[in-house]
């Protein structure tokens, strides 16, 4: 509707509370002067897949996110809302617990000045629900609470990817990995070096692949007693040295 409106400052009100398939798909887009978001009072996305698609992707100005006050969520719903956002220092609050698939994947993803992610309090996770949310927010430095212990195919994949100022990973407590959930999660963040992941079975397909390419080269990586560290990857469930397992210059100590 207002794609590409480089002189637009200010949105008009948006009061509906029922929401469509794709309503307020790419809106703003690239209104690069927007500097406030109008409010979004709907609390229910059930049947609003892609709802929000790349809503404020590359509004520059825009500093602060409008409230996003849904519960109950639905497929891409909330998918590269803020895409490009390089000014938003502020995320909005994100309540819902039980996920849909890619429901936040890349929604953050670019904003370079934005410094602390929000909480993160689903425990119901979704295919690719988490799918590059944050990555190449170089700022970022407070990562969220990954509350979820049950893991969902490609829930994590690249979720900070070249987060550069990150130096601490959340803590990693879900027992059981999926398929692809961890893949690329901290690929290139240069300033990480500390990992506590307490996983006892890590055998599913490309669930760590290249998860820590890029780290720091000295750091600490907390894993559970039982799993053992292995220098060359063969069939079995273990940690193995390298950017798929555990970086081979770091300490390995148990959680």
């Amino acid at each position: 509707m207002f794609n590409g409106c480089t002189s637009l400052t200010t949105a008009p009100s948006l009061p509906a509370t029922t929401l469509a398939r794709g309503c307020y798909y790419q809106m703003f887009r690239n209104c690069t002067s927007l500097t406030t978001a109008p409010s979004l009072p709907t609390t229910n996305l059930s049947e609003a897949n892609s709802c929000y698609y790349q809503m404020f992707y590359g509004c520059t100005s825009l500093t602060t996110a409008p409230n996003l006050l849904a519960t109950t969520l639905s497929t891409q719903c909330y998918s590269d809302m803020f895409r490009g956002c390089t000014s938003l220092t502020t995320a909005p609050e994100l309540i819902a617990t039980t996920l849909a698939n890619s429901c936040y994947s890349y929604m953050f993803n670019g904003c370079t000045s934005l410094t602390t992610a929000p909480n993160l309090p689903a425990t119901t996770l979704a295919n690719g629900c988490y799918s590059n949310m944050f990555q190449g927010c170089t700022s970022l430095t407070t990562p969220p609470t990954l509350s979820a212990t049950t893991l969902a195919s490609n829930c994590y994949r690249s979720m900070f990817q070249n987060c550069t100022s990150l130096t601490t990973a959340p803590d990693l407590l879900a027992p059981t990995l999926a398929s692809s959930c961890y893949q690329q999660m901290f690929q290139g963040c240069t300033s990480l070096n500390y990992v506590k992941c307490t996983a006892t079975d890590v055998t599913a397909s490309n669930c760590t692949s290249n998860w820590l390419s890029g780290v720091a080269q000295y750091g600490t990586f907390v894993k559970d007693a039982s799993m053992s560290v292995v220098t060359t990857s063969t069939q079995g469930n273990y940690w193995v040295l390298g950017s798929n397992g555990c970086p081979s210059y770091w300490t390995v100590r148990d959680a």
